[in-house]
């Protein structure tokens, strides 16, 4: 949200209210689960980007900042392991 805030770009509200459902620690149900897998198989190409930066504090991407709303590499981890078992 910070990176949001400070840039103004990154991310969709569905993006923001992901964030806070995951700072909050609220439970994901099995539609979060897919959602979240689905996101990041769609997003895995906005790593290649010529505007701005991925994984930058003083430059990034709008990509780079919606992936972190929907849990970063570790989310994308999780919601892959995930789906898999619900597979």
């Amino acid at each position: 949200m910070r990176l949001r805030e400070k840039f103004g770009r990154g991310g969709t509200e569905v993006g923001v209210e992901r964030a806070h459902q995951l700072a909050d620690r609220r439970e994901l149900s099995e539609a979060d689960v897919k959602s979240m897998h689905s996101y990041f198989a769609r997003h895995a190409v906005d790593k290649d980007t010529d505007s701005h930066k991925w994984n930058s504090d003083s430059d990034p991407s709008a990509g780079f900042i919606a992936w972190l709303l929907w849990g970063g590499d570790a989310g994308k981890k999780w919601a892959d392991s995930k789906a898999e078992k619900l597979k």
